[in-house]
């Protein structure tokens, strides 16, 4: 069998007249001699009456001092995929075509149980296998799974994938099927070098490597979800990133390195979601690496991620999600971190690290700083000022083997600079280089890097 898995975005099911192009496309493979499998995202984007967004505010609105179970969530978030396969595969049946909705379960997505961020564990794809042979076009659920319904705790929980999941279903259901190819159909024709809202002369790649894809995704790009790429880089699965809206080839992504020779590659200019910029300054130098460890430890177990970490003497700095900034301020305003002296010489056996908040955003402090007053005569009290900014965003070259293009930082910073926009600090992988940057000059930025590196 010639499976061909398709993957139709929101936009691409959230009409009648959007259903009706992506329809199409399923025909054209059918016609092709090839068996679709056919995945789908929930119908439309925030506001839209079935978008996932719309279906999470429902169950929130219902009391906001009463945050939803996340079992209950995934079973709302799960809504909106079962609407849209039902409301697809009924279309093709209306053109003549033998199709089956099925949800992730009945489609034999088995995952863990952490709900809202599941893991596939295996897809059981039997029964997929068996409605190909009957001549049926199975319309899957994207972004969804059970955990396994043998297992007796849980009992076959519907689970979500997590942001971008629908991507996931469709390569995991590639590699599961045997499938010749995924085709990831959104609202662009392809792969872009910039955000084309942003950047109307934007080109599409017409080749793009796994690696690049994925590196843009981690970046920003609103492509193809990083874990869909690295499970397709992982079984080399051929994929494809289409317009439902036009007949353009698209961008064919493929395991070919990304640079050949000694030559790098440009590849794009992406830009992330809202940032904040802590900056703690540490006294000693050689209490700097503990003091450090323990602001990680706190971070880790909040489970907050942390970006574009500096590395100093004297201070360190890093970023957060802006969402997730209130919990990382609440956990380090007012928290103490106790160092053991080496040298006791002047009476003092440890010396304790208290972090401060600027004026304001310091409650924490303020409490437990004078509850420390009565060990001053025995340890040493340090404030551990901290600075912030919260207005960032980080945009990137994505640049395959940048480290070999002479010039790279300097080109980047030389445009910034000359447009007067502040970069508050960079990082760089062998695939990227990037900048924190203010978020108000964020689609600045991307023009201005845009022209220089690809319309010049």
């Amino acid at each position: 069998m010639n499976i061909l898995v398709q993957k139709f975005g929101g936009t691409s099911v959230a009409s009648p007249d959007n259903r009706a192009l992506a329809a199409r496309k399923v025909v054209q493979a059918r016609e092709a001699n090839f068996s679709p499998v056919v995945v789908v995202s929930a119908i439309g984007r925030a506001g839209a009456p079935y978008a996932t967004d719309t279906l999470v505010k429902v169950l929130k609105d219902i009391d906001p001092q009463v945050p939803p179970a996340s079992r209950e969530m995934d079973m709302m978030m799960a809504c909106g995929e079962i609407i849209s396969t039902v409301v697809f595969a009924h279309t093709l049946q209306t053109m003549g075509f033998k199709a089956i909705a099925l949800s992730g379960g009945q489609a034999g997505i088995i995952t863990d149980d952490s709900f809202g961020n599941a893991r596939i564990l295996e897809i059981r794809p039997e029964y997929i296998h068996s409605l190909i042979e009957e001549g049926y076009i199975p319309v899957v659920c994207g972004f969804q799974g059970i955990t396994d319904p043998a297992s007796a705790s849980r009992h076959g929980s519907i689970t979500t994938l997590g942001r971008g999941g629908s991507d996931t279903t469709a390569s995991a259901l590639g590699v599961a099927l045997n499938a010749v190819g995924v085709e990831i159909y959104t609202d662009v024709d392809g792969v872009k070098t910039a955000d084309p809202n942003l950047v109307p002369k934007a080109c599409t790649l017409d080749v793009c490597s796994y690696e690049e894809v994925a590196e843009m995704a981690h970046q920003g790009a609103k492509v193809v979800h990083p874990r869909a790429a690295e499970i397709a880089m992982d079984h080399n699965i051929p994929l494809w990133v289409k317009s439902t809206f036009s007949d353009k080839p698209g961008t064919r992504i493929t395991n070919e390195p990304a640079v050949g020779g000694s030559a790098g590659r440009l590849t794009g200019i992406t830009h992330t979601g809202k940032m904040v910029y802590i900056r703690l300054e540490i006294e000693q130098p050689n209490h700097k690496p503990l003091v450090e460890r323990e602001v990680y430890r706190m971070m880790a177990r909040a489970g907050i991620n942390i970006f574009l970490v500096t590395f100093s003497p004297t201070s360190l700095s890093f970023c957060v999600p802006r969402d997730r900034y209130p919990i990382a301020r609440d956990l380090l305003d007012g928290m103490v971190v106790p160092v053991k002296n080496e040298d006791t010489t002047g009476g003092k056996t440890g010396t304790y690290y208290i972090f401060k908040f600027s004026e304001g955003l310091d409650l924490a402090y303020s409490v437990q700083r004078p509850l420390l007053a009565a060990i001053e005569e025995h340890v040493n009290i340090v404030d551990v000022p901290a600075s912030v900014i919260e207005s960032c965003t980080m945009i990137s070259v994505i640049a395959a083997g940048h480290r070999r293009i002479p010039g790279m930082m300097a080109t980047i910073f030389e445009t910034l600079a000359a447009a007067g926009i502040a970069v508050y600090q960079t990082a760089d992988s062998e695939m990227s280089v990037s900048c924190l940057i203010p978020e108000s000059e964020v689609d600045r930025s991307v023009r201005l890097l845009h022209k220089r590196l690809f319309e010049n």
